[in-house]
């Protein structure tokens, strides 16, 4: 086990390790650790209870958070004629068609989030291998297999998530930066919180959220009550 640097084991000193917290309760302490010398990112994790093997519990989608992330991200799109012409418009750093999707498979990934319209899936079908892993596949359930190239493009360079439960049925994702008030991040978190509530499938018995924990870059986590 590394060890850990006097910071965080200061934050760990104040967290009650069997506790779990309040929402409020839980960001006013994370806003009172120790901070780093760059401004974290903090991240809500949640353990879901589904079986991650079973298609039909796979829990995906993505979601504007009241605030933002307070990161701009990096879009490309797949798009031809006006959809392309669109995207640029937009604000998207790459655009193309068949000549995108060769890069991609070439290895270039250097972006965030990648969208398609439609019409572009003969060419993005091929690049589940390279960007499956990373999370950065377009699919219409996370609302970047779309016709609305142009308002997609926007609303994820201003920090719209995207998430997926991982193979331990966990789901993760920014909720903000350290320097966000305490009010800011508590609303992205409930925004979050809420939303996935209503992501549960139908065949999962019992608790949908096990347990949750809110932690930033450089801090042990908070757990959550859920």
């Amino acid at each position: 086990m590394p060890k850990r640097g006097k910071r965080y084991r200061a934050a760990a000193a104040m967290v009650d390790p069997v506790k779990a917290y309040a929402l409020e309760e839980a960001v006013a302490l994370l806003a009172k650790f120790p901070k780093a010398k760059f401004d974290e990112t903090v991240e809500l994790s949640v353990h879901l209870g589904i079986d991650p093997k079973k298609a039909d519990q796979i829990v995906r989608g993505s979601l504007s958070l009241p605030h933002g992330i307070g990161k701009e991200l990096r879009v490309v799109v797949f798009a031809e004629g006006a959809k392309a012409e669109e995207a640029r418009n937009a604000g998207a750093m790459a655009v193309g068609s068949s000549d995108l999707a060769e890069k991609v498979l070439g290895g270039w990934t250097d972006f965030d989030v990648a969208i398609a319209a439609p019409d572009m899936m003969k060419f993005v079908g091929k690049l589940g291998k390279v960007l499956g892993p990373q999370g950065k596949m377009p699919t219409p359930k996370a609302g970047t297999v779309t016709t609305e190239i142009g308002m997609a493009v926007r609303e994820f360079k201003a920090g719209k998530i995207e998430f997926r439960n991982d193979d331990g049925g966990s789901v993760a994702a920014p909720m903000g930066k350290r320097s966000f008030t305490v009010e800011k991040l508590r609303e992205n978190v409930k925004a979050f919180i809420d939303h996935l509530a209503t992501m549960r499938p139908s065949t999962v018995k019992g608790n949908f959220m096990l347990n949750a924990s809110l932690s930033a870059s450089m801090s042990p986590g908070v757990r959550l009550k859920v």
